[in-house]
């Protein structure tokens, strides 16, 4: 188990169900299969920037500090191709993690993750339907 996919697997949870305790958070840890001690999730839950609210754990997010996905877009996007569940972006050289990065920002839900190579983004969706409505909505910004 990396620590990458256990810290993947707290945001999941406390995303989907109210976790008011670090007692909480390890039991349905180990009821996904992750066992942990208090020690580690102490250091997941400071590394993640998690903060203890009324309404459980929750995420701190940060200030917003690179470019929007509209500026992005307009910067470095030359194509927008659907392959059946999937949005193939194509950029600039070089500009496809910037791309994916702003899109992974907007936290759609139809999108399920981006890949991003050198000058492609895979936008991988829940299905066809939702593939569709995210390449309308990014062609949406191609339009302005």
């Amino acid at each position: 188990m990396t620590k990458n996919y256990r810290q993947g697997q707290i945001l999941k949870l406390i995303r989907t169900k109210k976790i008011g305790t670090q007692e909480e958070l390890a039991r349905e840890l180990k009821e996904e299969g992750i066992e942990t001690t208090q020690v580690t999730l102490s250091r997941d839950i400071r590394e993640l920037g998690l903060a203890k609210t009324a309404d459980g754990y929750r995420e701190i997010l940060p200030d917003p500090t690179g470019p929007s996905l509209a500026q992005v877009m307009a910067e470095y996007l030359l194509d927008v191709r659907l392959a059946q569940n999937m949005v193939i972006l194509k950029t600039s050289t070089g500009s496809a993690n910037s791309l994916a990065v702003a899109l992974d920002q907007e936290d759609w839900a139809e999108v399920a993750g981006t890949v991003a190579g050198d000058d492609t983004v895979l936008v991988v969706c829940w299905d066809n339907q939702r593939a569709k409505t995210v390449q309308e909505r990014l062609l949406g910004y191609v339009n302005q």
